[in-house]
């Protein structure tokens, strides 16, 4: 149910009130009975609970099978390549 925040026009009481969206708007100050109007507000912060929210929780079979296996796959003429640059012949290690 959301909140929704008030001010009197009259005494500028400032307050919020959590109505359903489909109920009519407060039309009177809860402390000296002015009118009020509805503010608009920042709103509040909202939480994702649960599976579904992530891009990694969608993924497909196949894609997930296919990162799996670029992980595990280690090339060593790769490896040695480029653990090699930069070496000339009468370099020792």
């Amino acid at each position: 149910m959301p909140t929704y925040e008030y001010e009197c026009r009259k005494c500028h009481h400032h307050f919020e009130e959590a109505q359903s969206i489909s109920a009519k708007p407060l039309q009177t100050c809860p402390r000296c009975q002015g009118k009020v109007d509805r503010v608009i507000s920042g709103g509040s912060g909202f939480l994702f609970k649960g599976s579904g929210f992530y891009i990694t929780d969608h993924r497909s079979k196949d894609y997930k099978e296919k990162a799996k296996a670029d992980k595990q796959e280690v090339k060593p003429e790769a490896v040695k390549a480029t653990s090699d640059k930069g070496k000339t012949k009468g370099d020792t290690e």
